[in-house]
């Protein structure tokens, strides 16, 4: 049996003559701006031209692009290989589609189609849901498929927060990272929503919570000093917090060995590699901290390959209604976005 697996990430721009046109494309989405197109694609257009000039000083520090596409393609292929050795009932083949850049959804489908599947699975390389990220995605890509009548029996795993592999693939990673280090901060960084989105009903920061706290339930260390917070907000909107910067600064000041964690990044890109990495750096050693880390991304952990291979092959352990396939998990009633409660 031929099954598709379409992996969602976001993208990044290849050079930097398509940063302005990337930014757009993530402004454009209505997950984002939620306003009428007429209104929507002209403040697009106008938040996209204000951001380019900073953001291309930061693909700069990468190389002129973002590394996302290759490291998902990486994903994509340790993903597919996994999937043809555990189930060989099935035939695997593993797409990747972005949302902001190439590929997106409207190629991609051309791909799939000559493939001839049976069965599309939907993968977001999102843990964690939230309407502006993997319900965005999955939203595109089933309006692409009505646009090309592609009428396959397609199934949905909408999130993973608290699957077993995916816990221990980040424990893997800390301890690694934190062996033989005292008097560390234990700092888990996740990207930021405005509080607008979360009152409306986004599961995005309880999903995250749950994470953190299995993780460090996994981790069994006691008195571990350890916060969450939230980076990359931006605009004149309350975010959630507390935010990365805010935290850094405080434990930078005590003298702590600060750690940063990447919880809901699966994939390198420039909120790991500038932002974490270079940024927050500079922002830690400007405030007395000697010493600073960040455990990497997931990448392509081979917990985390499984994480996913299990979830995909094992799907039914998760039925909901023959469409979508959650984890174990359920998100309290006032999360309405979550695709369990509310089906977007």
């Amino acid at each position: 049996m031929k099954k598709a697996v379409i992996l969602f990430n976001l993208g990044g721009p290849d050079n930097l003559e398509n940063v302005e046109p990337f930014l757009f494309n993530l402004f454009n989405d209505p997950a984002i701006l939620n306003l009428p197109s007429f209104l929507r694609y002209p403040l697009a257009k106008l938040i996209a031209n204000r951001r380019a000039p900073t953001a291309k000083k930061i693909y700069e520090e990468l190389g002129g692009s973002s590394p996302i596409l290759k490291l998902t393609k990486e994903q994509a292929k340790a993903l597919e290989l996994k999937l043809n050795k555990n189930d060989k009932l099935s035939d695997y083949k593993c797409f990747v589609v972005m949302r902001c850049w190439h590929p997106r959804a409207a190629n991609v489908i051309k791909d799939v189609i000559n493939y001839n599947p049976e069965e599309v699975i939907l993968m977001p390389l999102y843990p964690q849901y939230s309407a502006a990220t993997s319900g965005s995605s999955i939203k595109e890509w089933n309006d692409i498929c009505k646009k090309n009548n592609l009428k396959v029996k397609t199934s949905t795993i909408c999130c993973y927060p608290t699957d077993k592999n995916f816990i221990q693939a980040h424990k893997e990673e800390i301890i690694k990272k934190i062996n033989n280090i005292k008097n560390f901060k234990l700092i888990f960084s996740a990207h930021g929503l405005p509080e607008k989105n979360i009152r409306k009903g986004d599961p995005y920061q309880w999903q995250v919570e749950q994470s953190v706290h299995e993780i460090v339930k996994s981790l069994n260390i006691k008195d571990l000093d350890w916060i969450l917070s939230y980076q990359s907000r931006v605009g004149p909107l309350k975010w959630i917090g507390p935010s990365t910067e805010d935290i850094i600064v405080e434990y930078s000041k005590l003298e702590k060995h600060i750690i940063l964690v990447p919880i809901a990044f699966v994939s390198e890109h420039s909120e790991t590699l500038v932002e974490l990495d270079i940024e927050y750096k500079e922002l830690a050693k400007k405030n007395g901290c000697k010493n600073y880390s960040r455990v990497p991304a997931l990448g392509i952990n081979d917990k985390f390959i499984e994480a996913m291979s299990n979830l995909i092959i094992n799907k039914k352990d998760y039925n909901y209604n023959g469409i979508l396939f959650p984890p174990k998990i359920q998100c309290p009633n006032q999360f309405k976005k979550c695709p369990c409660l509310s089906y977007e």
